[in-house]
């Protein structure tokens, strides 16, 4: 459809743009995931990658120029909602792919899922409404 086509065309320019912001890079790997464009999806989850968050042995992603959290012993604050909404998407645009995402795939989101799932509230919900 060409309504289709036109919108893809968008994201694709958007995502040669030199500098994307990690969440715009995010929502467009899950978007070209959806789409089935494995290239645009792998090209954008291997920059994700590089600006991955690694701590204890989970894996997130975060606002760039963010201050350190402080390290507290017994006290961890939650990620703000849009740091659990990033990282979803890119959770999201592993597990979204043709054929099935490969074990070395699966393993990564697996890292993913610890931390968003270390982001849950006592009730089991999150910060974010999405």
């Amino acid at each position: 459809h060409s309504v289709v086509r036109n919108a893809l065309f968008c994201l694709e320019t958007a995502a040669n743009q030199k500098e994307n912001h990690v969440y715009t890079k995010a929502l467009l790997a899950y978007a070209f995931a959806l789409a089935g464009n494995r290239e645009k999806r792998k090209t954008l989850l291997d920059s994700l990658e590089k600006e991955a968050v690694r701590k204890d042995g989970s894996v997130h992603w975060q606002r760039p120029g963010k201050e350190p959290e402080a390290d507290l012993p017994y006290y961890r604050s939650r990620a703000p909602s849009a740091e659990v909404e990033m990282t979803a998407y890119v959770l999201m645009a592993h597990l979204t792919s043709q054929p099935a995402p490969a074990q070395e795939e699966l393993a990564f989101a697996s890292l993913i899922a610890k931390w968003i799932s270390s982001q849950q509230n006592p009730n089991g919900g999150f910060s974010s409404t999405q």
